[in-house]
């Protein structure tokens, strides 16, 4: 269904990067990457979550983004290490609950707005003042469901239209200082995706799995986005489907 291939990534071998969600998929590939192409990472993962394997050169984190504490603790830490932060991906995200709207507790849409809109806004402004120091970037991990309703979605559209209109805010406010982009994710085989087959509403759900994108699709294309040329990149909305980064892939004829 998506004609996709991983970008090459460059070196990124002066660039100090912060990723949230990192324990599982799209968030652990891109560790995997950045590391890979010699970045300096600090990787995000809940408490007790059961994460995959990351490479051993990748600082792993506490990191809730939900919470204050974890956030500065994040933050303060980079700052005693490294000196500097040069890219803030916020990848962490939250589907659920999935379901009809009309059959949703009003509170069950909090805890998605908590990670999704108020998460983002948490970690950016924590991370501002190395960011501003650096002349860094904000990676916000985005969807096509912030622009496109989809049945049985209604959190996860509203909490990533939140974030998509968060993200504009932020490029216009922090820059120029600081350069901020929202990434368009096509559907990717993770376990969230997992959860959407589960669920079986709207079309996304009824996706074969062998026709979902790779993690490492979305993943290479947010290392690319760490990489000191995001700066030079005009626009604030960007999809992996899009020519700026499928020119770079190596894809079939």
């Amino acid at each position: 269904m998506f004609n996709l291939a991983p970008v090459p990534v460059p070196d990124l071998s002066a660039r100090v990067v912060l990723v949230t969600g990192a324990g599982k998929g799209i968030g652990a590939e891109l560790v995997r990457i950045l590391v890979a192409n010699g970045a300096r990472v600090y990787a995000g993962v809940f408490a007790g979550e059961a994460a995959e394997a990351l490479p051993d050169a990748a600082t792993v984190l506490t990191l809730d983004v939900t919470k204050q504490a974890d956030v500065e603790a994040a933050i303060a830490r980079i700052a005693a290490e490294s000196g500097r932060l040069d890219v803030l991906v916020n990848n962490a995200g939250m589907i659920t609950p999935i379901g009809p709207l009309a059959d949703l507790a009003s509170d069950a849409l909090a805890p998605a707005f908590g990670v999704n809109v108020i998460g983002v806004h948490r970690m950016a402004i924590a991370a501002l003042p190395l960011l501003r120091a650096s002349k860094g970037v904000i990676v916000n991990a985005g969807t096509g469901a912030a622009t496109t309703p989809m049945e049985g979605w209604t959190v996860y559209c509203a909490t990533k239209a939140a974030m998509r209109m968060l993200t504009q805010m932020m490029a216009m406010e922090l820059a120029p200082d600081v350069k901020t982009f929202f990434v368009g994710i096509p559907p990717t085989d993770t376990a969230m995706q997992g959860a959407i087959r589960q669920a079986g509403f709207n079309p996304i759900s009824k996706i074969p799995q062998d026709k979902l994108v790779r993690p490492a699709v979305p993943a290479s294309v947010m290392a690319w986005m760490c990489g000191p040329q995001a700066r030079d990149v005009a626009e604030v909305l960007l999809d992996v489907r899009q020519e700026i980064f499928t020119n770079l892939m190596d894809l079939p004829a």
